[in-house]
């Protein structure tokens, strides 16, 4: 079997900032182009970014949380590019600490999964298995504390990491437990 832990791929990054004051979102929007703003539908402004891709939701309180980027970096890049257009209308803006708060990641074990037999193996007190509702089962693991969705496929996701790292271990437990199991070729 090929290291699955090669196959890994982050699908997206959510992290967090803030200014430290407070923003006149309408203000902003009028003034910031490319700017979405409908507090009918959505409390913050949405300012996407290109290059990299992905969008910064900005809140009355100064709090800006971005998503969708593919790497820790393309954050920072796609914050500083925010704080750059915020600063071109005036609006003063330190360094901001910024704090990764989910990693998304997608991999691939390399073969089908039984996920009748895992569900049964694992245990109930880490399994959440309804193929009914959702084709995938969901495994909630202590260490790294991350949730993996498996689908018979073997393709699986990780979510709740905050480092790439996460990802990895939480790679490594799942096949040490299947291969534990018989489970896996």
């Amino acid at each position: 079997m090929a290291d699955p832990k090669e196959t890994i791929t982050i699908e997206n990054v959510v992290a967090s900032t803030g200014i430290g004051q407070e923003l006149d979102l309408q203000s902003v929007a009028m003034d910031l182009e490319g700017a979405d703003y409908d507090p009918e539908q959505f409390p913050g402004l949405v300012y996407r970014t290109t290059d990299p891709k992905s969008a910064a939701l900005i809140f009355r309180s100064g709090k800006i949380v971005c998503t969708g980027a593919n790497s820790i970096d393309a954050v920072h890049e796609s914050l500083d590019l925010v704080f750059d257009e915020l600063r071109k209308l005036q609006i003063p803006i330190e360094d901001p600490e910024i704090t990764v708060q989910n990693i998304v990641t997608s991999a691939d074990l390399g073969e089908s999964l039984n996920l009748n037999a895992i569900a049964i193996g694992l245990g109930l007190e880490h399994i959440e298995y309804e193929p009914e509702q959702f084709p995938g089962l969901v495994y909630r693991i202590d260490d790294p504390d991350v949730v993996a969705l498996l689908f018979g496929s073997g393709k699986l996701v990780v979510t709740g990491g905050t480092s790439p790292d996460d990802a990895a271990a939480a790679v490594d437990v799942i096949v040490e437990e299947l291969d534990g199991l018989g489970l896996l070729a």
